[in-house]
């Protein structure tokens, strides 16, 4: 018999050769993390571009945070001669500051005006940024975009003292409204004056001056979104309006879900400047906010420690909010501001 199979003999192994190139590694096995003075020198461009922010943060965020117990004491800056020495010198009252901020009903008064007017600018403001960039971006004309966008952003840029002397000079009682309606021979309506359009009135000022600036964030998340999803959808017969529920709103969503969850943590948070301008026109009741309360209930008459009573109460509310709405989107299957465990 011949051939590589013939009985009793068997076939010598193949003679040694150089060694062959090393199985690849598996891939599911980790690299190695570098040490933290490797990464210092990989990163520190990085680094030295964040420090400035970080410093910002930690000088005018962080630490006055520590200022918070104040609210535990009856503060009095005037006790040593620096803020430390006042620290410790002043009197250890517990929750008193609260009990007394509990108990006044000014307090309670322009809590429910802070909640009545978040509530109303979230229903009638919070949509509007949407809608502009989504307008913005089905605007076939680049030119005439940015034009419109230019028009729309410098509003942002505007104080709020000009802003609300603008809506003066338009709706006050010697303004061009007011002015017309004399003309006319109709009674004229003075709404900068009237307590009970004054909702109407701040939600309005708020969407001329900052409802091109929200759209910014939605029309980065509107580029972000495959233009060949449009192409396939209208390929197969589906119209603006379902090309706009069925791809535009959802690729929106995640940006939408985040910023509700982040205006929801600022819901005693609506402002200062354009109240205190305007509250003396209407009125208290009706201008009144959390803000304005700690300025004339605290900082004006120096207790110091029920203003920053005030504060916590306001920062504590708006943690648990954020925290509460960041679950149900978690639930509704949305990452939210921080992502589920």
């Amino acid at each position: 018999m011949s051939g590589p199979h013939r009985a009793g003999v068997v076939d010598a192994p193949p003679p040694a050769g150089p060694p062959g190139p090393r199985a690849p590694r598996r891939a599911g096995r980790a690299r190695p993390r570098a040490g933290l003075r490797a990464r210092l020198r990989r990163d520190w461009p990085l680094l030295a571009m964040t420090a400035p922010a970080a410093a910002l943060l930690l000088v005018f965020h962080y630490l006055p945070t520590l200022g918070n117990v104040i609210a535990f004491q009856d503060y009095n800056p005037f006790v040593g001669d620096d803020p430390i020495e006042a620290f410790l010198g002043s009197e250890w009252i517990g929750f008193g500051n609260f009990e007394a901020l509990f108990a006044d009903p000014l307090f309670w008064d322009a809590v429910r005006n802070t909640l009545t007017i978040t509530a109303f600018q979230i229903v009638f403001f919070f949509p509007l940024p949407i809608l502009l960039a989504i307008l913005l971006n089905s605007l076939v004309s680049g030119r005439l975009r940015g034009f419109v966008q230019s028009v729309v952003y410098l509003p942002h840029f505007f104080s709020w003292v000009l802003v609300v002397t603008f809506f003066v000079q338009m709706l006050g009682g010697a303004g061009l409204l007011a002015q017309e309606m004399r003309e006319a021979g109709l009674q004229p309506w003075h709404p900068m004056t009237n307590p009970d359009t004054f909702i109407f009135l701040v939600t309005a000022e708020s969407v001329w001056k900052d409802v091109g600036w929200g759209a910014i964030v939605f029309l980065a998340a509107l580029a972000a979104i495959d233009p060949n999803l449009y192409e396939a959808a209208a390929a197969d017969g589906a119209g603006r309006w379902r090309r706009l529920w069925h791809i535009t709103l959802p690729g929106l969503r995640p940006v939408i879900v985040l910023l509700l969850i982040m205006r929801l943590g600022d819901a005693l948070s609506v402002g200062f400047e354009q109240f205190i301008l305007q509250r003396e026109a209407v009125g208290r009741d009706a201008a009144e906010v959390l803000d304005t309360f700690v300025y004339y209930q605290a900082i004006a008459t120096q207790q110091w420690g029920l203003g920053a009573a005030a504060g916590l109460f306001k920062a504590v509310v708006g943690l648990v909010l954020i925290v509460a709405a960041n679950k149900i989107a978690h639930r509704l299957g949305e990452q939210g501001v921080y992502s589920a465990s």
